[in-house]
Protein backbone atom coordinates (compact mmCIF):
# COMPACT_ATOMS: atom_id res chain seq x y z
CA UNK A 1 0.00 0.00 0.00
CA UNK A 2 1.36 3.40 -1.02
CA UNK A 3 1.66 5.86 1.84
CA UNK A 4 2.88 9.45 2.09
CA UNK A 5 3.45 10.83 5.57
CA UNK A 6 4.13 14.50 6.21
CA UNK A 7 5.90 15.88 9.26
CA UNK A 8 7.46 19.11 10.48
CA UNK A 9 4.42 21.32 10.80
CA UNK A 10 3.82 23.52 13.81
CA UNK A 11 3.37 27.02 15.16
CA UNK A 12 5.87 29.71 14.23
CA UNK A 13 5.98 33.49 14.37
CA UNK A 14 5.90 35.57 11.24
CA UNK A 15 9.35 35.77 9.71
CA UNK A 16 10.31 32.37 11.04
CA UNK A 17 11.08 29.12 9.26
CA UNK A 18 9.77 25.57 9.14
CA UNK A 19 10.94 22.49 7.31
CA UNK A 20 8.32 20.01 6.14
CA UNK A 21 9.21 16.47 5.19
CA UNK A 22 7.29 13.85 3.26
CA UNK A 23 8.28 10.22 3.62
CA UNK A 24 7.05 7.73 1.05
CA UNK A 25 6.56 4.06 1.74
CA UNK A 26 5.01 1.14 -0.05
CA UNK A 27 6.86 1.83 -3.28
CA UNK A 28 9.64 4.02 -4.57
CA UNK A 29 8.69 7.46 -5.85
CA UNK A 30 12.13 8.08 -7.28
CA UNK A 31 10.75 8.25 -10.83
CA UNK A 32 7.72 10.36 -9.97
CA UNK A 33 7.29 14.09 -9.70
CA UNK A 34 6.34 15.24 -6.21
CA UNK A 35 4.50 18.30 -5.02
CA UNK A 36 3.26 20.22 -2.03
CA UNK A 37 -0.20 21.71 -1.82
CA UNK A 38 -1.92 23.60 0.97
CA UNK A 39 -5.44 24.34 2.09
CA UNK A 40 -6.37 27.20 4.37
CA UNK A 41 -9.66 27.26 6.30
CA UNK A 42 -12.53 28.15 4.01
CA UNK A 43 -10.37 28.10 0.91
CA UNK A 44 -9.71 25.63 -1.87
CA UNK A 45 -6.57 23.56 -1.95
CA UNK A 46 -3.81 25.33 -3.85
CA UNK A 47 -0.53 24.34 -5.43
CA UNK A 48 2.60 25.39 -3.56
CA UNK A 49 5.63 23.74 -5.14
CA UNK A 50 6.67 20.76 -7.23
CA UNK A 51 9.83 18.97 -8.26
CA UNK A 52 10.22 16.78 -11.31
CA UNK A 53 11.15 13.13 -11.19
CA UNK A 54 14.90 13.74 -11.52
CA UNK A 55 15.04 16.66 -9.11
CA UNK A 56 16.41 18.90 -11.83
CA UNK A 57 13.39 21.17 -12.19
CA UNK A 58 11.23 22.89 -9.63
CA UNK A 59 8.07 24.99 -9.81
CA UNK A 60 6.63 27.41 -7.28
CA UNK A 61 3.45 29.37 -6.90
CA UNK A 62 3.90 33.13 -6.95
CA UNK A 63 3.03 33.66 -3.26
CA UNK A 64 5.90 31.41 -2.11
CA UNK A 65 8.49 32.00 -4.80
CA UNK A 66 11.77 33.14 -3.27
CA UNK A 67 10.77 32.00 0.22
CA UNK A 68 10.13 28.25 -0.13
CA UNK A 69 12.44 25.59 -1.52
CA UNK A 70 11.44 22.07 -2.53
CA UNK A 71 14.00 19.29 -2.71
CA UNK A 72 14.10 15.52 -2.80
CA UNK A 73 16.31 12.72 -1.57
CA UNK A 74 15.80 9.71 -3.81
CA UNK A 75 17.85 7.40 -1.65
CA UNK A 76 15.64 8.15 1.35
CA UNK A 77 12.42 8.40 -0.71
CA UNK A 78 11.66 11.76 0.86
CA UNK A 79 10.66 15.23 -0.29
CA UNK A 80 11.31 18.36 1.75
CA UNK A 81 9.78 21.83 1.73
CA UNK A 82 11.96 24.47 3.39
CA UNK A 83 9.80 27.46 4.27
CA UNK A 84 11.48 30.75 5.19
CA UNK A 85 10.17 34.24 5.89
CA UNK A 86 6.81 32.78 6.80
CA UNK A 87 3.75 35.00 6.75
CA UNK A 88 0.38 34.63 8.50
CA UNK A 89 -1.19 33.96 5.08
CA UNK A 90 0.94 30.82 4.83
CA UNK A 91 -1.19 29.27 7.57
CA UNK A 92 -2.77 26.11 6.18
CA UNK A 93 -2.70 22.35 6.17
CA UNK A 94 0.14 21.28 3.89
CA UNK A 95 -0.15 18.11 1.82
CA UNK A 96 2.46 16.07 0.03
CA UNK A 97 1.44 14.49 -3.28
CA UNK A 98 2.95 12.19 -5.88
CA UNK A 99 2.31 12.23 -9.61
CA UNK A 100 0.34 9.30 -10.98
CA UNK A 101 2.62 8.94 -14.00
CA UNK A 102 6.33 8.19 -13.88
CA UNK A 103 8.78 10.58 -15.46
CA UNK A 104 6.61 13.64 -15.04
CA UNK A 105 7.83 17.22 -15.24
CA UNK A 106 6.27 18.17 -11.94
CA UNK A 107 3.86 20.71 -13.35
CA UNK A 108 1.16 22.16 -11.11
CA UNK A 109 -1.47 20.67 -13.42
CA UNK A 110 -0.17 17.10 -13.21
CA UNK A 111 -2.44 14.31 -12.00
CA UNK A 112 -1.26 13.86 -8.43
CA UNK A 113 -2.89 10.61 -7.40
CA UNK A 114 -1.24 9.82 -4.05
CA UNK A 115 -1.69 12.14 -1.08
CA UNK A 116 -0.55 12.36 2.50
CA UNK A 117 -2.79 13.14 5.44
CA UNK A 118 -1.48 16.68 5.81
CA UNK A 119 0.42 18.64 8.45
CA UNK A 120 -0.74 21.88 10.04
CA UNK A 121 1.34 25.02 9.66
CA UNK A 122 0.29 28.04 11.71
CA UNK A 123 2.07 31.37 11.40
CA UNK A 124 1.25 33.95 14.07
CA UNK A 125 1.53 37.67 13.46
Amino acid sequence: QVQLVESGGGLVQAGGSLRLSCAASGRSFSRYAMAWFRQAPGKEREFVAAINWSGGSTYYSEPVKGRFTISRDKAKNTVTLQMNSLKPEDTAVYYCAADSVAGGAGLPSANYGSWGQGTQVTVSS
